[in-house]
């Protein structure tokens, strides 16, 4: 991780168009894939993503824009972001009085 990343305060998991989900945990993560590992043709939304995304590395532009940003131009790409399940609590049984 290079020293001048932007950490989100949660991570985001996006499901690719293979079905396999990865999950991004700060904007330099964000910024690579979209720079190098990007697998359609660049649109409006992904050229916003890589603006906002630098723009963030270097102070000027907020985490969360580029956060959303970034799930904005996966959203068109056809990589849906994945939801974590909420978590239930156990269901607890009622102590048995001791015979």
């Amino acid at each position: 991780m290079p020293l001048n990343d932007v950490r989100w305060t949660r991570p985001l998991t996006i499901r690719l168009q293979c079905g396999l989900e990865r999950t991004f945990t700060g904007i330099y993560d964000a910024l690579d894939f979209l720079e190098n590992e990007w697998p359609l043709r660049h649109g409006a939304r992904h050229e916003r993503a890589v603006k906002t995304c630098r723009g963030a590395l270097n102070g000027v532009v907020p985490a969360i824009i580029a956060r959303e940003a970034f799930t904005a131009a996966c959203l068109e790409a056809g990589m849906p972001a994945v939801m974590a399940p909420w978590k239930t609590p156990p269901k607890t049984q009622p102590m048995r009085a001791a015979r």
